[in-house]
């Protein structure tokens, strides 16, 4: 895409990305969602949260537009509170990937995100962790089980924790044994690990929700900050990195921006629409 096309669809990040420091959306970064909105262009979230850590994102943007949650794995309506689609690691690669991960990497905790109907489906356990597992978020919601328990249902994420390690480190060793089971990933770099079924990605869900619109990689300008979002990045008509963003990220983006607590995405989104 060139910088001077109409995107026909924005795909965001969220943490480090959309949001500020402050995990808000920025009044400046609303208005320039909302000028594109009004404008008939097709906004989505694509995101490594799950569909329960959407709706402060809605609240913010004033609007509620389709996500792409678990990097991917899921895809989510906050207007409806309805899970659209989700692929998930069955039982026996989840059994797999734990015995590699705790071999590996001596000492990590590992996590599951499940999901049911809905963002809150109460029938459903949806963050289940193992004894002892250590949160890399401030926000723990999670129910403590058993490993067998863990690792009895499908789940559209396996989180692979270790307090205190680096997860670049982490990454590049599990790479190593880890072929088919799954993709890996990460979001931050505080000793977590997310992996998700493979050939799944942030640039999979968009798609999915591009395809039906008649829209293409070459509509698109996608935002990240990640190596999560490398895929979608690299893959969108134009891939924008945030000034804050990992290396890796940079390097897969066609342009980088100012950071998140500038209102990186505003910039950019401001040629066309202000």
């Amino acid at each position: 895409m060139t910088p001077d096309r109409t995107p026909g669809l924005i795909a965001t990040d969220v943490d480090g990305t959309l949001l500020d420091e402050d995990e808000k959306v920025t009044p400046r970064t609303r208005a320039a969602v909302q000028a594109a909105v009004d404008a008939g262009t097709t906004f989505v979230l694509a995101t490594g949260r799950p569909p329960r850590w959407i709706q402060p994102v809605v609240d913010g943007l004033g609007l509620a537009p389709m996500a792409v949650c678990a990097n991917g794995a899921v895809i989510y309506d906050p207007s409806t509170d309805r899970i659209v689609s989700a692929h998930t690691l069955s039982a026996d690669v989840l059994g797999e990937l734990a015995e590699i991960a705790t071999r590996v990497i001596p000492g990590a905790g590992l996590a599951v995100e499940r999901v049911g109907r809905s963002a809150h489906d109460a029938a459903t356990p949806q963050f289940v962790s193992s004894p002892g597992y250590e949160h890399a978020w401030l926000n723990p919601d999670n129910t403590e089980v058993s490993i067998e328990d863990l690792l009895s249902a499908p789940a559209v994420k396996l989180l692979i924790r270790k307090a205190g390690a680096r997860s670049a480190d982490m990454a590049a060793e599990l790479l190593k044994h880890i072929g088919l089971q799954g993709d890996i990933t990460y979001s931050t770099n505080n000793g977590l690990i997310e992996v998700v079924p493979l050939g799944i990605s942030k640039a999979t869900g968009v798609a999915q929700l591009a395809a039906p619109l008649g829209l293409t990689d070459a509509d698109i300008v996608a935002f990240g900050d990640m190596p999560n979002d490398i895929p979608m990045l690299s893959w969108a008509g134009r891939g924008v990195a945030m000034g804050n963003a990992h290396p890796e990220a940079v390097a897969a983006a066609d342009e980088v921006t100012a950071t998140n607590a500038e209102d990186g995405v505003a910039h950019v989104l401001e040629r066309w629409w202000s």
